[in-house]
C-alpha cells in the first residue's frame, strides 16, 4: 500500500480525497496555487506544495511541477480528482515513468476513452449503441454548417477534450451554429488545451444517466448501477440522483453490462462512468467514457455503502475487487445537489469574494457536505464556481427529496451569492418530485430566467412568526436588564407588528411555556416550539407540526428571515411605533437603465460594437470570461452607443461600466 499520495487537485475534491487517505492511514499532500495558499485542502493535507501563479497552466495543469512535488516530498502515488489532469494521458505517462503511480486507469484507456471522438469510433466497433453523428473533427464554422445540415438540426457541438459542460453548444439553425463553434472552440482552447470540435445528433427529451463502474487489474469489471443527472443548465449538470426513477430493472442490466463489456475492451482498471442519453421509450446511446471519477460520485457511495476513493486506491495498489456484481444492491435513494457561487437572478452569472459566514447544515447520518471553502475563504475567479456538493439519502426517493429541502434551508452561506434559492425551487417543483423531465427541465420550465416567487400564505406566516417570536426575546432580555423595570414583572404576552414590504401584520405573541409560543392574529392562531436565543443565526422550529428551518439575521432596521428559497426583510415594531411607520421617506433607486454594467468580476475578451453603433434589443455587445466560461451580455432595449469605457483584455470588477447607451 502507498505510504504518501499527492493529491493533484484543489477545492472540495481534494479535501474529500484526503479523508479517505486520513481514514486509510495514508499521508496526503496538497498542491496550491498562489490563489489557493489559505485554501482549506492546503489546510486539511499534512503537507502543502506550492507549485505556480494561480493560473491554472501555471500550476494545477504543469505536469513537471507536480513531479517535481511528488519528488520533494517522496509521494509514491497521485490521485487525480477530476478536471485538470485526471484525463491527461500525458500526466499518466509521466508519473509511470518517474515510478509514480497514477491512481486511475493506464494511459491506453485515458488516451482511448478520454477522446470523445475516439471512443465513440471504440463504442461502435464493440457494439454499443451510440448517437447519430460526425466524429471527425470540424475545421470551421462553414464546415460545421455542412455537417449540420447533412446530419440534421438540432445538432450538439462538442469539444473533444470536453467535460463538466464546457466548449458544449446546442445549435437549431445555421446562425446558431456559427456562433455555437465559434464560442465552443474558445471554451475548450481555455479549459483545455484543445479547440477540436464534433457535432452529433441532439437527441429532443433525452435523459441523461451514467453507469458507475470498477474494475481492478486482474480482469473484474462490475457496475454499480445508475445515476441520473438530467436536471442540466447549459450542459451542466445540477441535481444528481441514484438511482434513477425513470429505468426499469432490464434497461438498468443492459446499460450496465454494455458499460464494463466497454471498460474490458480498453483494458480498464479503476473507477469509471459510462454516460449515456436515454430517450422517453428508454432506448439508450452512448455519449462518452469519463475516465475518473464524477463530481456525483457520492450518490453512488450512498445507496452502495461503498467508498469509491478507496476502491481507486486498492486498484491502484493492485488488489482485486472485494465485490461480485450480484453483491451490489440499491439501499434507499439519494440526491445531490452541486452548490455554486453564482446568481440565480441575473442569469447565474458567477459570483466571487470572502466567504464571510459559513455554516453547514445539521450534522447526520443521512446529510452530508463535501465541501472546499470555509468561513473566511476567497472563492477566486480563476477555478470553477462550485463551494460544494450537498447530499442527502433516505429510505424513499420523497424522503430523500424531503431532507434535501430541509438541508438547503439550513446551509448558511454569506459574503457570495449561491444557486441555493434556485435548487431549492427545482427540490420542490411538482414535475420534478413526480420525476417527470428530461435534460430540458429548467429551460422549459424557467425559459425567461429564474425569478424568486412569492411565499405562499403559510410560508409568510412562518417568516412573520419567526421574527414575531425573535423580537419577543430579544424585547423581554430588553426589560429585564433595564433598571426602570426591576420592579415590574416580565410579560408573557405582547402586541407586536411586522412589516413586510411595507405591509403591516399585528400579531400577539404569548409565550405558553419554556419554548413553546402562541402567535395570533386576526384569522389565524398558530403553535411554534423552538429553542431559538437571541442572536442565534438558525431558528429551527416546528409551527403546527411542520419541521421548519429559517435563518435570521439582524440588519440597520429590523431583520432578515430567508431560507433557500425566499428572503423576507422585516421590520418587528410596537403597535404605537408601526403607527407612524408610512411618514418614513422612502428611498430613491439609481437609474443604471442606460450602463452596461459587468455582472461579474472577470477579463473582458470582446466588445461587439463601437461607440456611435445602434443597436436592437438581444444583439450581443461584449463578452466577459470568468471562471473558465465565456458569458456573452446583450443589449436589452435598442439603442445607440455613446460611450466605450474600457477595452478587451482589461479585468473588471462587477458593476463596472462596459458601456453606456444615449439616453432617451
Amino acid at each position: 500500500m502507498f505510504s504518501k499520495i499527492l493529491i493533484a487537485n484543489r477545492g472540495e475534491i481534494a479535501c474529500r480525497a484526503m479523508r479517505t487517505a486520513k481514514k486509510m492511514e495514508i499521508a496526503t499532500v496538497a498542491v496550491y496555487s498562489d490563489a489557493d495558499r489559505s485554501a482549506l485542502h492546503t489546510q486539511t493535507a499534512d503537507e502543502a506544495v506550492h507549485i505556480g501563479a494561480a493560473a491554472s497552466a501555471e500550476s494545477y495543469l504543469s505536469i513537471d511541477k507536480i513531479i517535481q512535488a511528488c519528488k520533494d516530498t517522496g509521494s509514491d502515488a497521485v490521485y487525480p480528482g477530476y478536471g485538470f489532469l485526471s484525463e491527461n494521458s500525458e500526466f499518466a505517462s509521466a508519473l509511470e515513468a518517474n515510478n509514480i503511480t497514477f491512481i486511475g486507469p493506464g494511459q491506453h484507456a485515458i488516451e482511448c476513452m478520454g477522446d470523445k471522438i475516439t471512443s465513440k469510433k471504440i463504442a461502435i466497433e464493440a457494439g454499443v449503441n451510440t448517437v447519430p453523428g460526425h466524429t471527425d473533427i470540424i475545421t470551421d464554422a462553414s464546415h460545421a454548417i455542412s455537417i449540420a445540415n447533412s446530419i440534421g438540426y438540432p445538432v450538439m457541438l462538442k469539444a473533444s477534450a470536453g467535460g463538466g459542460g464546457k466548449g458544449m453548444r446546442v445549435a437549431y439553425n445555421d446562425d446558431e451554429c456559427t456562433e455555437g463553434f465559434e464560442r465552443a472552440t474558445n471554451e475548450a482552447k481555455t479549459s483545455f488545451g484543445d479547440d477540436r470540435i464534433f457535432i452529433e445528433k441532439f437527441i429532443e427529451k433525452p435523459r441523461h444517466i451514467e453507469i458507475q463502474v470498477l474494475a481492478d487489474k486482474h480482469g473484474n469489471t462490475l457496475y454499480l448501477n445508475e445515476r441520473e443527472c438530467s436536471i442540466q443548465r447549459r450542459h451542466q449538470k445540477v441535481i444528481e440522483e441514484a438511482p434513477s426513477p425513470f429505468l426499469d430493472a432490464a434497461t438498468r442490466k443492459a446499460m450496465g453490462e454494455q458499460s464494463c463489456a466497454l471498460a474490458k475492451t480498453v483494458n480498464y482498471h479503476s473507477a469509471g462512468t459510462v454516460e449515456f442519453i436515454v430517450d422517453a421509450d428508454q432506448n439508450f446511446y452512448f455519449l462518452e467514457m469519463n475516465t475518473r471519477l464524477q463530481v456525483e460520485h457520492p450518490v453512488t457511495e450512498m445507496i452502495t455503502g461503498l467508498d469509491l476513493i478507496e476502491e481507486m486506491i486498492l486498484i491502484a495498489a493492485g488488489d482485486q475487487l472485494k465485490h461480485q456484481q450480484s453483491d451490489i444492491g440499491i439501499n434507499g435513494w439519494s440526491m445531490e445537489a452541486r452548490v455554486y457561487a453564482e446568481n440565480p437572478f441575473r442569469e447565474f452569472l458567477p459570483s466571487t469574494g470572502r466567504v464571510k459566514h459559513y455554516v453547514e447544515p445539521l450534522n447526520s447520518p443521512d446529510v452530508r457536505v463535501d465541501s472546499g471553502v470555509f468561513e473566511g475563504g476567497e472563492v477566486s475567479i480563476y477555478y470553477d464556481p462550485m463551494i460544494s456538493k450537498l447530499i442527502t439519502w433516505g429510505d424513499t426517493r420523497a424522503n430523500a427529496i424531503e431532507k434535501m429541502q430541509i438541508a438547503l434551508d439550513q446551509y448558511q452561506i454569506d459574503g457570495v451569492t449561491t444557486n441555493m434559492p434556485f435548487l431549492s425551487a427545482l427540490f420542490d417543483h411538482s414535475d420534478f418530485k413526480e420525476g417527470d423531465f428530461s435534460t430540458h427541465f429548467i429551460e422549459q420550465h424557467y425559459p425567461d430566467g429564474f425569478s424568486r416567487t412569492e411565499p405562499s400564505a403559510i410560508e409568510r406566516l412562518h417568516q412573520h412568526a419567526a421574527a414575531a417570536i425573535a423580537r419577543f426575546l430579544q424585547r423581554q432580555i430588553e426589560l429585564s436588564i433595564s433598571g426602570t423595570m426591576r420592579s415590574m414583572t416580565i410579560p408573557d404576552s405582547m402586541p407586536l407588528v411586522v412589516i413586510d414590504n411595507g405591509e403591516l401584520f399585528p400579531f400577539e405573541i404569548t409565550q405558553l411555556s419554556d419554548g413553546k409560543f402562541q402567535v395570533k392574529n386576526d384569522t389565524t392562531t398558530a403553535l411554534v416550539e423552538t429553542d431559538w436565543k437571541p442572536a442565534q443565526a438558525m431558528f429551527n422550529a416546528t409551527i403546527d407540526d411542520r419541521t421548519v428551518a429559517l435563518q435570521w439575521k439582524r440588519t440597520s432596521l429590523g431583520c432578515e428571515i430567508s431560507n433557500a428559497k425566499y428572503v423576507a426583510e422585516l421590520q418587528v415594531m410596537s403597535p404605537r411605533a408601526a403607527s407612524k411607520y408610512h411618514y418614513m421617506p422612502i428611498r430613491k433607486e439609481i437609474d443604471t437603465s442606460s450602463l452596461l454594467l459587468s455582472p461579474m468580476p472577470g477579463l473582458l475578451v470582446d466588445v461587439m460594437v463601437k461607440e456611435g453603433d445602434t443597436v436592437s434589443a438581444g444583439d450581443s455587445l461584449a463578452v466577459v470570461e470568468a471562471m473558465k466560461m465565456e458569458n456573452v451580455l446583450k443589449a436589452e432595449r435598442n439603442g445607440t452607443i455613446a460611450k466605450i469605457f474600457t477595452t478587451p483584455g482589461n479585468t473588471l470588477d462587477v458593476d463596472q461600466k462596459i458601456l453606456e447607451f444615449e439616453k432617451s
